[in-house]
């Protein structure tokens, strides 16, 4: 959310007219394009031009063309002599944003380099020069040949390492009767206020700042990206492996002298100079800090510091045991207080990639991430972002090497359930990481059940705030969420905040008292967070099921049709949240059994009793029309030889039972409360299983025939549209026509043996197969069998 002034500027830039803005572009150009000095108000137009381009949807480069640029794409003459002036800095920031290619910024790359190129003494590098040639090789990395990149490297390492220790030069005002004078700089002090010792870094703290240390805190700034896009050619892997071979310490020992450091390469002496300079910000951090400012400063040092050193090592493996008893201490320091969790996740990358080459046991930092952060720190959004990058940044090692990270999916969801708005794409590329085949049961009950951790989370919080004796705090948040509010603190509820709040799998699937969890719940099923989880299950569901079909075994496969069935009518009573999973479950109960259809006969005793229970109509009739149609498609010998008459004799029995009951009309009934397709999909599977048991045959014909008078009868017209009357009809018709010819029926409605051929439905997954309309068309021209 922007502040109120901020959001009044944007609306004012979003409402601007292109003719307006060309206007505006053209009295920029003529001031920046002549040869006086580029005025405050100049600046604040290119400020303002700036915001324009940023909050609309007006081409970019048009800024380039029109203000900064001669038609010939080249930076005018005097914007190249005002580019270094505080004021002048902005015009090429805008310059540098709104370039197309590398071509665009080729001249004022040149430019800036000149400077640093320079050897006279009288020639300053102004201080923006950094910032303006960070952004250029951020977007276009190869604009720099490899001599530039040396001469570069080579003046980051002096600005790094030999900026003065002692404060800018401030002017005194002086007596009446004398001028003012220039005071002797005084010395930089350390953040808790001692004189700075050592060599100057961001966490020395004066008045006033000089040119080298203005060009020391901008080269830090851009370091960690400067090493990542061109310090990737420095040390071959193999040298570093030698040096590290032969003897690491002491060749650390060597380099880390001043004399021998100016003998490296360019990029190897910016790289040990970037080392000491970490290493010294890491001692300064240890310091107490006497501005609250200074102390986030710390932290946000650690964290920058800890990543170049890493980075340096990834490069180099001979400074990671220069940098190991550095970082063990620091981590020993940190880690009690959560207030530096999240300087604590460079520091567990750290051990991630280098703790194998140092051999250090790693297990305690990873468990502590693991499982402290997400279960102590889920509200905090930050953390939350930069903990899942940090997943899926190292997913592939972390689920090879680290333990406890598919084991600790419980406490990761926590994050999702608090955040779920702005992590919902990282979550759905971080899941299939999470699955393994002895914990997948329980990941598809912990989604199921993202709508409760988000409530209970959110109870937990709120009870941390509200203490339980002020009543009136606790009313004041509505009778609903204060009865969660007690129940979440009530001893007979424990067990199962506890189970939903767990920080790692392995304590059971789920629980036996789910239905009581939801009512103890209740209170919350209305609160935004909850409704908001509750609308991403069914796109994670989608995810799982996608992942876990490709490494489940059999055993697998049965334990998630028994789950579908079991959780169908155990759901959280969210508004669509049923609705929208049991359309998840209805898709991938098909996928399921086409890909094992022994299914049907492995859990007949649960399928049987699902479909023999009209019940499950009015609650879920979408899954449940989609657990009748595979039962009709694959409950057949040609899939599975333990598929008996006495089996289909049992299924069509359950079919029939519910086909007979919801289809009897009496002068009292209420209107159907189900979809005609519903009806066709229960007559058809009816037909398909009376084909594989011919003495089922009759039974099926007899209670076809009645589907003429049912879908005429008065409550039924009223309900049905004339469409899908003629459609229930037209289906009784054709499957009794094709029920009279056994033969014929068997081999229209068998299971086709090839899973990947078309079957041609009229509808999906319920209609019959095209070739059936034409037989019982060739066979019964111009007939009519049903009775009146």
């Amino acid at each position: 959310m922007f502040a109120p002034g901020t959001e009044s500027l944007v609306k004012q830039a979003r409402e601007i007219q292109e003719e307006e803005l060309q206007r505006f572009y053209g009295r920029i150009s003529k001031h920046l394009l002549s040869n006086k000095e580029v005025a405050v108000e100049v600046v604040d137009s290119l400020q303002r031009l700036h915001l324009i381009v940023s909050a609309t949807k007006y081409a970019r480069t048009a800024v380039s063309n029109s203000v900064l640029c001669h038609p010939e794409r080249k930076p005018a003459p005097q914007f190249s002599t005002q580019l270094y002036g505080q004021r002048g800095a902005l015009p090429a920031v805008l310059l540098v944003g709104q370039a197309g290619n590398k071509e665009d910024l080729l001249p004022l790359c040149q430019h800036l380099l000149k400077f640093l190129e320079s050897r006279q003494p009288e020639v300053q590098v102004p201080k923006h020069t950094l910032p303006i040639l960070s952004k250029i090789f951020s977007f276009s990395p190869k604009i720099l040949s490899e001599d530039q990149v040396n001469v570069v490297s080579r003046k980051l390492a002096d600005w790094l390492r030999y900026a003065s220790v002692h404060q800018g030069a401030s002017m005194s005002s002086g007596g009446f009767f004398t001028s003012p004078r220039i005071r002797q700089p005084a010395p930089m002090t350390e953040v808790d206020g001692a004189v700075a010792g050592d060599f100057f870094t961001v966490l020395c703290v004066g008045q006033s700042y000089t040119e080298d240390q203005w060009m020391n805190m901008y080269t830090f700034s851009m370091m960690k990206n400067w090493l990542l896009t061109y310090d990737t050619e420095g040390t071959s892997n193999a040298e570093s492996d030698d040096r590290s071979e032969v003897d690491s310490s002491v060749m650390s020992m060597v380099s880390a002298t001043s004399s021998s450091s100016r003998l490296l390469p360019p990029k190897e002496r910016l790289r040990e100079k970037a080392f000491e300079y970490c290493h010294r910000l890491i001692e300064q951090s240890d310091r107490k800090a006497l501005k609250r400012t200074d102390a986030e400063l710390q932290k946000a040092c650690l964290v920058e510091s800890v990543a170049i050193m890493d980075i340096i090592c990834n490069e180099d493996a001979s400074y990671v045991y220069r940098a190991f008893p550095c970082i063990k201490a620091l981590y020993g320091r940190l880690s009690p207080d959560l207030a530096f969790a999240r300087a604590l996740l460079p520091i567990a990358q750290f051990y991630l990639n280098h703790s194998e080459t140092a051999a250090v046991d790693s297990e305690a930092v990873f468990y502590q991430v693991f499982t402290r952060f997400p279960a102590e720190l889920f509200n905090e959004p930050m953390l939350a972002f930069e903990f899942v990058h940090f997943c899926l940044h190292n997913v592939s090692v972390l689920q090879e090497k680290v333990v406890i990270y598919r084991h600790s999916f419980p406490n990761l969801l926590k994050f999702l359930a608090w955040n779920s708005p702005g992590l919902i794409s990282e979550y759905v590329e971080l899941l299939p990481s999470l699955l393994a085949p002895e914990t997948a049961i329980e990941l598809l009950h912990s989604l199921l059940d993202l709508p409760c951790l988000a409530a209970a989370l959110d109870l937990q919080h709120r009870s941390s705030c509200y203490p339980a004796l002020d009543r009136a705090v606790w009313d004041q948040q509505g009778s609903k969420i204060t009865a969660s509010l007690d129940a979440f603190r009530q001893p007979s509820y424990r067990g199962l905040f506890l189970y939903i709040l767990r920080p790692e799998a392995g304590t059971g699937d789920t629980i036996d008292r789910l239905s009581t969890l939801h009512e103890a719940l209740e209170g919350m099923v209305e609160s935004p967070r909850v409704v908001r989880c509750a609308q991403i299950v069914p796109v994670l569901l989608h995810i799982y099921f996608n992942t876990v079909t490709q490494m489940a075994d059999e055993k697998l496969l049965n334990q998630l049709l028994l789950v579908l069935l079991e959780r169908s009518s155990l759901l959280f009573n969210i508004k669509n949240f049923s609705t929208e999973v049991q359309r998840v479950f209805s898709t991938h109960l098909q996928t399921l059994c086409k890909l094992h259809p022994p299914l049907i006969v492995d859990q007949y005793k649960e399928l049987l009793e699902f479909v023999s229970t009209t019940t499950s109509i009015y609650s879920k009739e979408n899954f449940y029309t989609h657990a009748v149609w595979v039962i009709g498609e694959y409950l057949s010998v040609s899939y599975d030889p333990r598929c008996t008459v006495e089996l289909i004799t049992s299924f069509f029995e359950g079919i029939e039972a519910v086909l007979f009951e919801i289809t009897q009309v009496r002068q009292s009934s209420s209107p159907p409360c189900y979809s005609p397709r519903l009806l066709t999909v229960l007559m058809t599977a009816l037909a398909k299983l009376a084909s594989r048991s011919q003495d089922l045959i009759p039974r099926a014909s007899l209670l076809l025939s009645k589907m003429r008078s049912f879908a005429r009868s008065g409550p039924v017209a009223v309900y049905f549209s004339e469409e899908d009357t003629e459609e229930i009809i037209t289906r009784a018709h054709e499957l009794i026509n094709l029920l009279k010819l056994p033969n014929v029926a068997q081999f229209v409605l068998a299971p086709s043996t090839h899973g990947d051929s078309p079957r041609w439905h009229r509808d999906t997954n319920a209609g019959l197969p095209q070739r059936m309309r034409a037989i019982s068309g060739l066979l019964h021209n111009h007939s009519n069998f049903l009775p009146a």
